[in-house]
């Protein structure tokens, strides 16, 4: 019989094994489409530039309109899963993502496609953290979630490896705006089985909504993402560059202290209290800059500058998508039978490595360098995501595992954010002479940033897998539950 919106709410931890293997295969659908259309938007890019006219800087909104909104309501998401239902949030995010999908294949400008992709990321929103809180809330036991969080970081790398060739095809023989037809069945199915196989689940006491504590966090966002993609063409010295800046630091000036005041914040501070949580969220912020940057700089270089098209283009960068499919599933077991060190010591080396092959970029490298760097990508980023998302949710109380889990998505999305506006505005800035022939070594400066991306990650992770951090972790843990509760019911 069919679960309406209306049936009580179940113990998750109750199912069957064979009905949690279909909530997880139904929360990866979401996962799926939501990473397929990161790298399949990246592979169109060259054919919406020349079909609409955009600029680099309407190429990096395309992206940033994106990740901006969806980093901006991630936490507010998770929170009102939590509160009025994780199901009902998460079809609701499964609609208006694929309403947005069909608003984009219908965009008629550069204007209306920007809209449509903000539409997007706020069904895209409801989708990742509250997704996780079923997993979380669905398998309890730790080995077995680290597993159900491998399975999830791997739906990552097949689309990663789908968006380029799939993306590549659809461009060549149909158009740009096919590519975001794939989302609409996919959507529509999840959002019919998620009405049958998953059951309701709410927290017992959720925070209430922070409107003050969101609107910091979007104009912090919004202010910081503006002010970079527009610096190369206002000028990184002109009025409203540095007032975008400022805004952005007044933001964040009033954020924390407002937070710590608050007795149901949007961002629950104590969390950061735990040197693996902080680790984790500083580490996602860097491998998404890192993968964000690498893509859309990789693909005009591809396209662009050695002229091939957007299939051969998605060929090319196969080898880190497979490798990215291959590794995020070893990295949950890994973590889930060693702990997170080993697969952040091997995201961090092999990111690294893969950024400083690219800083000697040229228009006549070899594609075995290319290959070289492409593979030591996929490695890095396949181990990254699980160690991350585990750290996230693991020690923090069960009730808020949405909030927990929306601030590792969040710290994603504020990477992939940061990555395309602040490498994509570095690397235009830098193009001298005509764009073929000057992005090359313009580019260098982005691959930098990936090494240190990387670089940031291997310090990181050694760091936050001391006995010192863990035993940071677990001082928090035992705050938070003897704490006194600073959520309020909801009934």
């Amino acid at each position: 019989m069919p679960i309406t919106s209306r049936a009580p709410v179940l113990s998750t931890s109750a199912l069957s094994p064979r009905r949690r293997l279909l909530v997880l295969a139904i929360c990866c659908m979401s996962l799926f489409i939501v990473g397929l259309d990161n790298t399949i938007v990246n592979i169109a890019l060259p054919a919406i530039r020349r079909d609409l006219n955009a600029s680099m800087s309407g190429l990096q909104w395309i992206i940033d309109a994106y990740t901006v909104v969806l980093a901006s309501l991630l936490m507010l998401a998770g929170s009102t899963g939590d509160r009025v239902g994780r199901r009902r949030t998460f079809q609701t995010g499964l609609a208006l993502f694929t309403l947005g999908s069909l608003m984009c294949s219908l965009a008629p400008g550069l204007g209306w496609l920007i809209a449509a992709r903000a539409l997007q990321a706020v069904g895209g929103s409801m989708l990742n953290p509250v997704a996780m809180s079923i997993i979380t809330n669905t398998f309890t036991e730790p080995r077995e979630r680290a597993r159900a969080i491998g399975v999830w970081g791997g739906v990552v790398g097949v689309s990663m490896a789908l968006g380029p060739l799939v993306g590549g095809m659809l461009v060549d023989s149909v158009g740009w705006k096919s590519i975001f037809w794939i989302n609409i069945p996919v959507g529509l199915a999840a959002f019919a089985l998620c009405a049958l196989f998953v059951p309701e689940s709410r927290a017992p006491r959720p925070r209430r909504v922070d409107p003050v504590g969101q609107a910091l966090v979007i104009v912090l966002l919004a202010g910081l993402t503006y002010g970079f993609i527009e610096a190369p063409a206002a000028g990184w010295g002109a009025p409203r560059t540095l007032g975008c800046f400022a805004v952005a630091a007044l933001a964040l000036a009033f954020l924390a202290p407002y937070e710590l005041r608050r007795t149901d914040p949007l961002i629950d501070l104590r969390f950061f209290r735990s040197a693996p949580f902080t680790g984790a969220t500083v580490i996602a912020v860097c491998g998404f800059a890192a993968l964000g940057g690498f893509l859309f700089v990789n693909t005009l270089y591809l396209q662009d500058v050695l002229g091939l098209s957007a299939l051969h283009a998605g060929l090319y960068t196969l080898p880190m998508a497979g490798l990215t499919v291959v590794c995020a599933p070893l990295s949950g077991r890994i973590v889930g039978n060693a702990g997170p060190r080993v697969p952040l010591l091997v995201a961090g080396i092999t990111m690294t490595a893969s950024g400083l092959i690219m800083t000697g970029l040229a228009a006549d490298t070899p594609t075995w360098r290319l290959m070289a760097a492409y593979v030591l990508f996929g490695v890095g980023f396949g181990m990254l995501n699980a160690p991350i998302t585990n750290t996230a949710v693991s020690g923090m109380p069960r009730a808020q595992a949405g909030v927990a889990a929306a601030v590792a998505s969040t710290s994603r999305q504020i990477g992939q954010s940061l990555g395309v506006a602040v490498i994509g505005s570095l690397v235009t800035s830098a193009v001298a002479g005509p764009f073929a022939a000057g992005f090359p070594s313009a580019s260098h400066v982005g691959w930098w940033i990936v090494a240190g991306c990387g670089l940031a990650i291997l310090l990181l992770g050694i760091l936050t897998t001391t006995g010192w951090a863990r035993r940071s972790a677990t001082r928090t843990a035992e705050r938070l539950a003897h704490a006194p509760d600073r959520t309020a019911d909801a009934s």
